[in-house]
């Protein structure tokens, strides 16, 4: 482990600098110094390395040994590496006459190291322009990058995410949420909106995973139909599939349901409810609002049908446009109830995947335009990988408060 050497004679004679040096310069001359320890423990960790290859320390003779046979040493080459936070520091690389001595210290023409390169890419994944990231490069990280490595390491990035994008789906999902999010991009340098479809997949285990992203328009059926025969190309099992739940977007239950025909179409009911309420005067909101959480939370579906007749007739004579929205989606909206019980709450409601897109957008606000398609997709991975950490350790069954709407809204 690297130790720090201290000298007290020598930190107290700094001290008597320190109003002329203040602080700033008191932390330059300490990195200074940590930069200088760091050199020589590479330096002296491959000489260490070196010896082992060698089988022998730096001054002892072998004998019995011909001399076509002997590995002798060849003195040293410079090479420069970054550091995180350090910088470049210049280190003595051994070699020896027959050129067979690899370090395994640093990677092989590798001039950084990889944490450096990982927030390179992240910092472009945040929407920073190569020629940018190459000018704070520096400040930021101790190196200079350059903008041809800047673009290297997004490139590799790019490629791991459609990896990802791709990945073959080994799981049985029996659930799917899916939805659709605009964001601005800059596309054929021209500002256009954007619409990524979103799909999320929950396992067996009750475990929530992005499956899905894609660029295309949300309305269309065909858009959707491709989007599920990708899905079951990269392993998706039409048979395990048991519901879908989203909003009411045009086209997408039908594809849903002749793609999965053995699966159910749950409506998301602050969707429908919200559509309910657009239709219902200011001053009823309040009474309906409440009248209908009792069809929408009943045990059973038998008490929410009786509930529903109720409700109609309670109100079909003063807003009739209210009772039938939401008779025109009853069914689909009670679906849940199917199901086993401890799920209800997370299947009642698309709210998972309106999180996702809430992050998503809370995450690409302050860029307000998304640097191309490629970009996006960089971005809505991460975030989805993050999202995915939290899922894990809260299944489905872990939520317990009820998603609804205001009322008064």
């Amino acid at each position: 482990m690297l130790q720090l050497s201290v000298n007290l004679p020598e930190l107290r004679e700094m001290a008597k600098n320190i109003p002329q040096l203040g602080a700033n310069g008191v932390m330059d001359l300490m990195k200074l110094d940590i930069k200088s320890q760091a050199t020589d423990f590479i330096n002296g960790l491959m000489e260490c390395e070196f010896e082992l290859f060698l089988g022998r320390d730096k001054y002892e003779r072998v004998s019995g040994l011909q001399i076509s046979d002997r590995i002798l040493r060849n003195g040293h080459y410079q090479r420069t590496f970054a550091v995180k936070g350090l910088g470049r520091l210049n280190v003595k690389v051994p070699r020896d006459r027959k050129g067979k001595y690899q370090t395994k210290v640093l990677e092989p023409y590798k001039r950084n190291e990889a944490s450096i390169e990982e927030d390179v890419a992240v910092l472009y994944l945040l929407g920073q322009s190569t020629r940018s990231l190459s000018l704070i490069s520096e400040r930021l990280l101790g190196t200079k990058i350059s903008a041809s490595k800047v673009s290297e390491c997004s490139g590799r990035l790019i490629e791991s995410v459609e990896k990802w994008r791709s990945r073959p789906l080994t799981a049985s999902f029996k659930y799917l949420y899916l939805d659709g999010t605009n964001f601005s991009m800059r596309i054929d340098k021209k500002i256009i909106k954007v619409c990524v479809l979103v799909v999320i997949g929950v396992d067996e285990n009750g475990v929530k995973q992005v499956i899905a992203l894609q660029a295309g328009d949300k309305e269309s059926a065909g858009t959707w139909r491709q989007l599920f025969k990708d899905l079951k190309v990269r392993g998706l099992d039409k048979r395990g599939v048991k519901l879908g739940i989203m909003d009411g977007l045009p086209g997408l239950e039908k594809v849903f349901r002749e793609e999965f025909p053995e699966a159910k179409v749950q409506r998301c009911q602050v969707h429908v409810a919200r559509n309910v309420m657009s239709k219902v005067p200011h001053n009823m909101r309040q009474k309906v609002a409440d009248d209908m959480r009792s069809v929408f939370y009943s045990d059973t579906k038998k008490k929410s049908l009786i509930f529903f007749d109720e409700f109609k007739m309670k109100y079909e004579k003063d807003i009739p446009s209210a009772v039938k929205c939401l008779e025109s989606s009853l069914d689909s909206t009670l679906c849940y109830l199917s199901f086993p019980k401890e799920e209800w709450i997370s299947l009642r409601t698309t709210n998972p995947i309106e999180r996702l897109n809430k992050e998503f957008k809370r995450r690409t606000k302050s860029m307000e335009i998304v640097a191309g398609e490629a970009s996006c997709y960089n971005l809505l991975a991460v975030i989805s990988l993050r999202m995915e950490v939290y899922w894990k350790r809260h299944p489905i069954t872990f939520q317990k408060s009820l998603p609804w709407f205001k009322s008064g809204k």
